[in-house]
């Protein structure tokens, strides 16, 4: 699978793609990532991508032409499944968008900043818009990660034991039930005797009990929809 993130901050997008389980993804050749900078196209030698909104108000708006040089130069190298635009306004981010989206081929994640991108630009090139949260970033950038994250790691080969990522929260529509490690004691605070009895079929009963319990008590709503 091919990212090709469109920021104006591309520095902001390092870290998160150098290490761990999305560095390992991209040197497995699962995916490649390709961040560019959306000022190598702005509209005068001054880095200029943005402008004063029409109308007034405060802010600036990220202008359409450089947008729309950039997007158009990755559509003349291939063809892409979606471009999915970071904005406070999208449809929430959940496990179900992210299991679809890690079934296509191309997609391009392009990162607000400012007040946000010219209308025409979401009219025009966007297929989907997609918020993490009702609240507001400085830019799209650590949402784009948080999106390409969620992705990524459901993608097949990405884990080092896919059926990992099939257990977590949210892919049954529960969360996720409490889990243990050794020792089996410490200070006083045992692990559940079900849990040691090597009973595999009254295990994952007391898992799915545990998963029911801490939904009902942390996110009702879940067990609603």
């Amino acid at each position: 699978m091919r990212f090709d993130i469109i920021s104006c901050q591309p520095d902001l997008l390092e870290s998160p793609f150098s290490h761990s389980i999305l560095k390992r993804a991209q040197q497995k050749g699962l995916v490649e990532v390709h961040i560019h900078d959306l000022r190598k196209y702005a509209v005068n030698k001054h880095g200029q991508i943005d402008d004063y909104a029409f109308g007034g108000g405060a802010g600036m708006v990220m202008m359409i032409e450089p947008i729309d040089k950039c997007i158009s130069e990755l559509q003349a190298e291939r063809s892409y499944d979606a471009i999915i635009y970071m904005t406070p306004d999208g449809q929430t981010l959940n496990q179900t968008i992210a299991n679809q989206f890690s079934l296509l081929r191309n997609v391009i994640i392009l990162c607000g900043h400012y007040k946000g991108v010219d209308e025409r630009v979401r009219q025009r090139f966007v297929t989907h818009e997609i918020s993490i949260g009702d609240y507001v970033l400085s830019g799209g950038e650590l949402g784009a990660a948080v999106l390409a994250d969620a992705i990524i790691r459901i993608i097949p080969g990405v884990l080092n034991d896919e059926s990992s990522a099939l257990t977590d929260s949210f892919q049954d529509g529960l969360l996720a039930p409490p889990v243990y490690t050794r020792p089996a004691e410490y200070k006083g605070m045992k692990v559940p005797d079900i849990l040691l009895s090597g009973d595999l079929p009254k295990v994952e009963a007391w898992r799915f009990e545990k998963a029911v319990e801490r939904t009902r008590q942390r996110r009702p709503d879940l067990l609603d929809e």
